[in-house]
């Protein structure tokens, strides 16, 4: 989903109005890192008395991951900084390693290299682990962590979900009958909501996955993160998340029992994994209370 695309290469769906649209109202940044570029997507201003958010999207994800959520913090004033993380989107892989560990220190460099710190910093799925694990190696970078739809808590005993493989596909109409049930198994809790903007963003997506063996969300990692941070934290997930289902008791306390500054755990009914795309008013009503206290 480069920015030079101006349309679909064979077998991929157009991406929804609302992208081009985003686009033209972005500046494009790049930061480097031992050689290797991060590329990075802005809107807004600096405002005095709030600073930068920066938005760290899921895995085998873009900035796009957040579509439908940018223009709804613009209007509240705030100043947005999206990743493609490494080895997504328009960014190179990291020079070393393959998983969230690899990008720590290229995503720190290039926010002091950007001059966003301190900030406040939120993620979403690998992004919200992510995050964590960066606002634990570096302390002094985040003011305030918000958590969306995070792995590796340690809570769930086996996955609690199956994907269907499509690379192997050489029809591009069998490959989207693949995303389309990769949708719902994992990401969309209301079937009605994968339709074809969502499906062209999740193939757009996937195709430039170039880290696929990732495993740190599977561990426990999120969990050894939280007790390290300072800053408040909040997590915010859908009532239906797929990673956890009948397990998000479990997770609540989890959270709860490892999370020092824990400032608000909230399910928002009505949705699974990409909750802040099914659901983007409830999710804006939960977030903006959290990153004004």
């Amino acid at each position: 989903m480069s920015d030079a695309i101006d349309t679909p290469a064979a077998g991929l769906l157009p991406l929804p109005a609302l992208y081009p649209t985003l686009l033209a109202k972005a500046t494009r940044q790049t930061t480097l890192y031992e050689g290797q570029t991060l590329v990075w997507h802005t809107w807004g201003e600096r405002r005095p008395g709030k600073l930068p958010l920066v938005m760290l999207h899921g895995g085998s994800g873009s900035w796009t991951h957040w579509i439908r959520n940018i223009d709804a913090l613009l209007a509240q004033g705030y100043e947005l900084w999206l990743p493609d993380l490494p080895g997504f989107g328009d960014s190179d892989p990291p020079a070393q390693g393959a998983d969230a560990d690899a990008m720590l220190a290229p995503l720190h460099a290039g926010m002091a290299q950007l001059g966003l710190l301190p900030c406040q910093l939120m993620g979403f799925s690998f992004g919200g682990m992510t995050a964590a694990m960066l606002a634990a190696a570096y302390p002094d970078a985040v003011e305030r962590l918000v958590l969306v739809g995070a792995p590796a808590m340690g809570v769930v005993p086996e996955k609690q979900f199956s994907l269907k493989g499509w690379r192997h596909l050489s029809d591009p109409a069998e490959q989207l009958e693949m995303h389309r049930y990769n949708l719902g198994a994992l990401m969309l809790w209301d079937a009605t909501q994968i339709d074809d903007a969502a499906l062209a963003l999740h193939q757009h997506n996937v195709l430039r996955d170039r880290l696929p063996r990732r495993r740190l969300a599977n561990t426990d990692i999120l969990a050894q993160s939280l007790p390290q941070i300072a800053c408040p934290v909040a997590a915010i997930y859908g009532a239906y998340d797929a990673l956890y289902k009948s397990y998000m008791p479990a997770l609540e306390h989890k959270y709860r029992a490892v999370t020092p500054q824990l400032q608000a755990f909230v399910l928002l009914p009505d949705s699974g994994h990409w909750v802040q795309y099914e659901q983007p008013e409830a999710f804006l009503a939960t977030l903006l209370p959290l990153l004004a206290s």
